[in-house]
Parts: structure tokens; C-alpha cells; sequence
């Protein structure tokens, strides 16, 4: 397994993030267990989470949110694993129905973090993640909270998720104003087939030295060889039937360059996105331990130019960086 930093952080982490949303929904605990072992094992680090996962994220519906917190503290507990793993969750998602138990005020943020440190059974959180952005609250009060949370050494970095680009920018120039990092690292939904970010995310990521961690790299199973699962008899959920429909010409040439190239379609989605110097760690959410098997194969397959330029072909991107890929 290589290793690389956290954004422009003296923290090092694996290339593959083991996602955990699973945990406790779609994976049962003894199969958790078994996928955090193997990961350890293979040298994954870097283990992500979140308050909400482990069930249907709302507090509306039937109980279940924290539950993949609460399977990873008890792996955690059983042995000397806390300090050989890089634990990132993050905040913002409502966890009960009141009106300050959500978002990024102050208020919750503290609650939240304890919240999380008791599911977790551990006294630190490496990478404190803001879930999504809260524009209704003040980047002085966001930083003042995160920077309480690091005196007290409950939280060591800080994240986001979901941000635009002027966010990150705002973030961090706050941040700046009161001799704070800021900013250690960012997940956004990137893939082949979804490349928005190139836009405006990553240049400024790369402008402030923050590290991308994609989401949904085999874009939630479309980039992972679809087209012959569901040929082999397999089903595929309502949403992603819409998104083959639309896109299955693109899909056919993608899986036959696949063949051609003697790699697995989930391989190569992995690999293209860990090619982006931006990139630290792609998240790799498996269900099972064979899944993960699967993944790790990614984390050493180098694509060549020809194979870029080929694949930039048939996913093609934005056309560059703003404003170049849209003005003179």
C-alpha cells in the first residue's frame, strides 16, 4: 500500500480510504470486522465514517444513524488499533428533530463531537469532517468551535464535504485571519463519469494545498462493470437504470476499453482518480471482504497517457479549469 499526505499535512494516510457507510445497514457487524481486518492487514489507514451512517440518515425515519460509528468503536476497542488507524468522521447531518441538532453552529458542532468520541470509544477524532456546507453560519463560529474542539485535543484536522470552490476559499482565508490550518482535506463526488469539480473544487484544493478524497469513484457502481452484471443476471436499482439508459453508449465503449486493456472496469475508475496529483485517498466502500480485495488491486495500477487520453474520450470532462473551459 503507498502512502501519501493529508492535503499540505505532515500526516500521512493510504491511497484507499476505507468507507464505512455500510456498516451496520447493508454490512452486518461480523462482516465489518472481517473488512476492517482485511483492510489493517493490506495497509489501509485511513478509516472514514459519519454520525448518520449505519442507517436511513434522518432522525425521521426509523432509528439507525451512528450505528456504523458504534461498530467501528467496538472493533477499535479490541486491541492496541486506535493508534494505527487514521479516524476520520464528520458533523452536520440532523441526528435528533430539534432545530439546533443539525447544521454547523457552535452549539451542535460541540455535541456532535462528543457524540461521536462516545460511539467511537476513543478520546480523538484524527479527522474532523464538516458533512456539508452551512452557509447560514459564520465562518467565525465554525473556526471558533473547531478550534475549541483542538485545544481540548478531541479533534486533531479539519474537513469538509460537498463544498464548492468559493466555499473552500472562504474557509480558508477565515481560517488564515485567526493563524489556523484551515483546511486539511475535502470529499466530493468524483468520478469518470462525473467531473464537475474540475471546474472550480480542485483548482482551489490545489491553490490552498487541501487534499481531494472522491466519493463514489466507481460512481456507485455504474463505472464497475454494469453493463455485464446485469448480462450475468444481476439488478440494478431504479436510480441506476436511469443513469445506464442514459448513458450506455458510453458505457459499452468504457467496458470494452476495459477488456482491451485486461483490467476490471472497477479498477481502472479507481485508478484514473488516484492519477490526479490532487487526489490523497479515493474512498473505497465495500460490502464484503472479497469487495475489498477487488479495490486493492487499484492502489498500484498506473495508467498511461494513451489510456488517459483514451478514457478522457469517452468520459470527457468539463473541458478544463474555469474560465478557460468556458471563455476565451
Amino acid at each position: 500500500m503507498d502512502y501519501t499526505h493529508l492535503g499540505r499535512t505532515g500526516l500521512k494516510v493510504s491511497r484507499l480510504a476505507l468507507g464505512t457507510m455500510n456498516f451496520g445497514e447493508l454490512t452486518d457487524e461480523a462482516t465489518s470486522f472481517a473488512v476492517m481486518d482485511e483492510a489493517l492487514g493490506a495497509g489501509i489507514n485511513f478509516f472514514d465514517t459519519a454520525d448518520v451512517y449505519g442507517g436511513p440518515q434522518s432522525p425521521d425515519m426509523e432509528k439507525g444513524f451512528g450505528i456504523s460509528e458504534e461498530i467501528i468503536g467496538r472493533w477499535l476497542s479490541q486491541g492496541s488499533r486506535r493508534e494505527k488507524v487514521v479516524l476520520a468522521t464528520k458533523v452536520y447531518q440532523p441526528m435528533e428533530t430539534g432545530p439546533n441538532d443539525r447544521r454547523l453552529s457552535a452549539y451542535h458542532i460541540r455535541r456532535a463531537c462528543e457524540a461521536s468520541l462516545r460511539r467511537l470509544k476513543t478520546d480523538h477524532i484524527d479527522l474532523y469532517q464538516m458533512h456539508h456546507v452551512d452557509r447560514a453560519t459564520p465562518w467565525e463560529e465554525i473556526w471558533q468551535a473547531m478550534e475549541q474542539l483542538i485545544r481540548e485535543g478531541k479533534i486533531t484536522y479539519v474537513g469538509s464535504s460537498n463544498f464548492a470552490g468559493w466555499d473552500i476559499a472562504t474557509a480558508q482565508c477565515t481560517a488564515a485571519s485567526r493563524n489556523l490550518l484551515g483546511l486539511a482535506s475535502e470529499q466530493s463526488l468524483y468520478n469518470l463519469a462525473q467531473r464537475t469539480i474540475e471546474l472550480e473544487v480542485i483548482p482551489a484544493l490545489r491553490h490552498f494545498g487541501v487534499g481531494l478524497i472522491p466519493w463514489s469513484p466507481i460512481g456507485m457502481g455504474l463505472l464497475g462493470g454494469v453493463l455485464r452484471k446485469i448480462a450475468g443476471g444481476r439488478r440494478a436499482s431504479p436510480l441506476l437504470q436511469m443513469r445506464i439508459d442514459r448513458l450506455r453508449p458510453q458505457l459499452e465503449a468504457y467496458e470494452a476499453f476495459c477488456d482491451e486493456l485486461g483490467k476490471t472496469p472497477s479498477d481502472v475508475a479507481l485508478a484514473w482518480v488516484l492519477h490526479n496529483p490532487v487526489v490523497t485517498a479515493a474512498i473505497s466502500g465495500p460490502r464484503t471482504v472479497e469487495q475489498l480485495g477487488q479495490n486493492l488491486k487499484a492502489a498500484s495500477l498506473i495508467l498511461s497517457k494513451e489510456t488517459l487520453a483514451k478514457l478522457d474520450r469517452i468520459w470527457p470532462g468539463p473541458g478544463g479549469e474555469a474560465p478557460v473551459a468556458y471563455a476565451w
